[in-house]
């Protein structure tokens, strides 16, 4: 296992290179579901531009839009799966709506190359609701439980010290350091989680 969690995809250039170059195909499922819910979604378009400028082939997948067994046939079959960053419990929803979470675990213990931006990066921890303070989990209305994905026995911050989140970032650590090991990253950092643990990466400016 060896996957890429950030705050902000855009911002990972060349770490995101290393990364993918280890991939036979130069095609990745992009699922940008989670910014569904989000008034400001230029992030995504960032980090699609920036995977196509990589010489990446792009398949754009909302799950919110499919039916499950479309979903787990494209899911089971990629190289590499991206999900961008917006509301992490929205995505979650959407997920379980889809009884993805499971493949998704299966898929990433197998070797699947995945990145994961803000919301995309939080799923992968074992329970979101830690990311209440950063994220209206109101809006996911048909979410009834917090279980994540549960590949990273840790929780990721991200955002921190960045606009529009300083205040947010910062209080989810100031609320749950002392409980939950948390992983907090800025818009140029980028945790490497593998089978034994886990590395932060700076991105080079």
């Amino acid at each position: 296992m060896e996957i890429l969690l950030m705050s902000y995809l855009a911002g990972a250039k060349s770490i995101t290179k290393k990364y993918l170059s280890k991939m036979v195909s130069n095609k990745i499922i992009f699922i940008p579901t989670a910014g569904n819910v989000e008034p400001y979604t230029g992030y995504i378009d960032e980090g699609v531009e920036m995977l196509k400028s990589l010489g990446y082939e792009l398949e754009i997948i909302d799950i919110s839009k499919y039916d499950e067994d479309y979903l787990k046939n494209k899911l089971s079959k990629t190289e590499c799966i991206c999900i961008s960053g917006g509301n992490t419990f929205y995505l979650l929803q959407e997920l379980k709506k889809k009884n993805l979470i499971g493949l998704l675990y299966e898929r990433i213990k197998e070797g699947l190359f995945y990145i994961g931006e803000s919301a995309g990066a939080i799923i992968m921890s074992e329970n979101i609701e830690y990311n209440q303070i950063m994220d209206d989990k109101s809006i996911a209305s048909e979410l009834d439980d917090y279980m994540g994905v549960n590949v990273f026995n840790h929780y990721v911050v991200p955002h921190l010290g960045e606009y529009p989140f300083e205040e947010t970032a910062q209080k989810t650590l100031d609320t749950y350091q002392d409980k939950i090991p948390l992983v907090p990253i800025n818009n140029n950092e980028v945790i490497l989680v593998e089978d034994h643990g886990y590395t932060v990466l700076t991105e080079k400016k």
